[in-house]
């Protein structure tokens, strides 16, 4: 069984000091609005609806957090860049955004969700600017590499891969696509190494007791 599968809603968050204390280890998954987070999550726990995919962007406004097996915490943050979101609304999401993301001890590593066609953008290098100097790991998804054929699909993962090293050295990038569910393995490879899990302990720890 998956590292991710059986993973289940535990609750929503909406400012940082209703975040819960630690129960366990933290992944976080974040990414610009209409990047596909919430379809990347949804591949991974194999669950059609864990996590809400809206065809309106900005839609996930709470930080959703969801339990595995193994005690560790998938943590679903809003997305941003939305441009259609009110002033105060975007402001409150950017406070609960950064807060989490230095601030919360349990947080092990990010998850960082990409549109292939579209990556780096001005805020996902804001997110890296908040994030890399914790030292902790992202792990970069170009989500929807389906949209792109196999030459140019390379050049891009090339590319970025060459670009993220500005943010030093715990920084991994993969291309993957939720469509084709292409690329999970390598997410719960990468995920299995932050827990302190090989490939094999990752698929025992997922094992329901």
């Amino acid at each position: 069984m998956s590292l991710f599968h059986a993973a289940r809603f535990e609750i929503s968050i909406a400012r940082p000091q209703d975040l819960p204390p630690s129960m366990g280890a933290e992944i976080a998954f974040a990414g610009r609005s209409n990047a596909g987070k919430s379809s990347a999550i949804n591949t991974l726990v194999g669950h059609t609806r864990l996590a809400f995919v809206s065809k309106t962007p900005g839609r996930t406004q709470l930080i959703n957090i969801f339990r595995m097996n193994n005690g560790a915490a998938l943590v679903d943050l809003p997305g941003y860049g939305y441009a259609k979101v009110p002033e105060a609304i975007r402001k409150q999401w950017v406070k609960l955004l950064e807060n989490y993301l230095t601030q919360r001890d349990s947080l092990i590593g990010l998850i960082l969700i990409m549109d292939s066609r579209h990556p780096l953008t001005p805020l996902d290098q804001q997110m890296l600017g908040w994030f890399a100097p914790t030292g902790r790991p992202v792990h970069v998804l170009l989500t929807k590499s389906d949209k792109l054929t196999r030459g140019p699909a390379a050049q891009t993962l090339a590319r970025v891969r060459k670009e993220l090293a500005a943010w030093g050295p715990n920084i991994t990038v993969q291309l993957f696509s939720s469509l084709k569910k292409t690329g999970v393995d390598d997410v719960e490879k990468i995920v299995g190494s932050w827990l302190g899990l090989g490939a094999q302990g990752a698929a025992e720890e997922a094992e329901p007791s």
